[in-house]
């Protein structure tokens, strides 16, 4: 008999031998918590859709706040939830507005220990549900909205954010933040851009999170998922308009985009592990279909293992905590 002199098995023999040979790392500092700040709550409120994650009020945000940067995560990703909503999205620009006095929290908290990054975007503020102001025909202005880009960008830096996270895929949405920024003297703030953010179904359970009053879909900007190389098209625009990092969005559907983004682009490459794929876990492992931490462990690996330097995930602070 012929044995084979090539063998792979002895690099998997134990775990010491595992761990010295592993190609790809799940640390603290790649990791970005998103959370939710609700106006005119007394306690925080779970979203039944996504279990293990709340709305919170601000003091329970504030000891997140604190507890991620002891943790050591690369950051949080702050979401308002205001308790009134208008066609304009008024209360983004507010500086008395939820998101942005959760942002003071957030620096007054952890200062420069962990970056406060701020979900830029309409759709929790306005009362139809969309990212940006619509017409007298109902669609949306993709121009009349890059105005409330650019005034959102300043307020969420004076608030405290170190990064600024446009997401409504409006066209030309990180050149004009970007020129309002450094117009305003806030050439420092970074912009995390969602240059890849496809029109997907994993997003329903963050609609609870967001109490979403949408009306209709957002077809007509997020991308189609049957298109790859428009990605990459999206992504060195926003890169061309001045985006410091770009992410992909959903993860797990779109391992691809993250991988062939990665291999294009020389800026840090960030992916959304999104509210579907969480509760999708959480829903098996309740039923004891599947190991939840075992599958967790290997989601996060996937997406850094295709090439996302940065992952936003709300199993964060989990995983960090038991990778400490």
């Amino acid at each position: 008999m012929t044995f084979p002199a090539d063998r792979p098995r002895r690099l998997r023999s134990t775990q010491a031998v595992r761990r010295l040979v592993a190609e790809t790392h799940v640390r603290p500092s790649q990791l970005v918590l998103p959370m939710f700040i609700a106006e005119g709550l007394s306690e925080p409120r779970p979203i039944s859709s996504m279990p293990g994650v709340v709305q919170h009020t601000r003091e329970s945000a504030r000891r997140a706040y604190a507890e991620a940067a002891v943790l050591g995560l690369g950051g949080v990703m702050l979401f308002g939830v205001p308790e009134h909503k208008d066609a304009t999205g008024s209360g983004a620009l507010d500086p008395q507005g939820i998101l942005n006095l959760a942002l003071a929290d957030a620096r007054a908290e952890v200062g420069d220990d962990l970056v406060v990054m701020s979900d830029l975007c309409l759709d929790e503020f306005t009362d139809h549900g969309h990212c940006g102001v619509l017409d007298e025909r109902g669609r949306i202005d993709n121009d009349a909205t890059l105005e409330i880009y650019g005034r959102m960008g300043v307020a969420q830096a004076e608030a405290g954010a170190h990064m600024v996270a446009p997401s409504g895929m409006m066209d030309g949405q990180v050149a004009f933040i970007r020129s309002a920024l450094d117009s305003a003297g806030w050439a420092s703030t970074g912009i995390l851009a969602y240059a890849a953010k496809y029109s997907s179904a994993f997003y329903g359970p963050f609609r609870e999170a967001v109490d979403s009053s949408l009306q209709g879909d957002r077809k007509t900007y997020q991308q189609d998922p049957a298109n790859a190389r428009e990605a990459i098209r999206e992504v060195l625009l926003d890169i061309e308009e001045g985006a410091d990092i770009v992410m992909v969005k959903p993860a797990l559907s779109y391992l691809d985009l993250i991988a062939d983004v990665r291999a294009t682009v020389n800026v840090p490459v960030a992916a959304y592990n999104v509210s579907g794929e969480l509760a999708m876990v959480e829903a098996a492992a309740a039923n004891g279909w599947i190991d939840r931490e075992r599958a967790i462990d290997e989601i996060l690996l996937s997406i850094r293992r295709a090439g996302a330097d940065i992952v936003l995930t709300y199993w964060a602070t989990e995983v960090a905590a038991r990778l400490r």
